[in-house]
């Protein structure tokens, strides 16, 4: 069974919206019943990509910086990403998520590569 890269729990499987930060939540497949979102993918740092629903790319700046290994009170938001497409047809899939971090694997791999990231150019400096 796969790990979650954060905390290492194991993972278990379930439906999940488009959106990498909420999909897993059941009110997000409900508001995505009722075609209340639209998903983009975005390049959000330095190449690093997630999709996200019209309220998380919003609400991405509210995440502290400790989240993504940040030392200097660095904040990603909106401002920073850069659209690189629209989901046109969005679907339900299986995705695995860690019911401890409350995550699906695609955030938690962002979110352990910027960590990873960051933690290199931290030792650089």
């Amino acid at each position: 069974m796969e790990q979650c890269p954060i905390c290492y729990t194991d993972l278990e499987i379930r439906d999940c919206t488009p959106c990498d930060d909420c999909g897993w939540d059941p009110k997000e497949l409900d508001d995505f019943k009722a075609n209340k979102h639209v998903y983009r993918t975005y390049d959000v740092y330095k190449g690093h990509q997630l999709t996200l629903c019209n309220f998380c790319d919003v609400d991405f700046g509210s995440y502290l910086p400790e989240t993504f290994g940040f030392k200097n009170r660095q904040r990603i938001g909106l401002r920073d990403f850069h659209l690189i497409k629209e989901i046109k047809a969005p679907q339900i899939q299986k995705c695995k998520f860690c019911h401890e971090c409350m995550r699906t694997l695609s955030f938690l791999n962002f979110q352990f590569d910027l960590r990873q990231l960051n933690t290199q150019n931290t030792a650089d400096t």
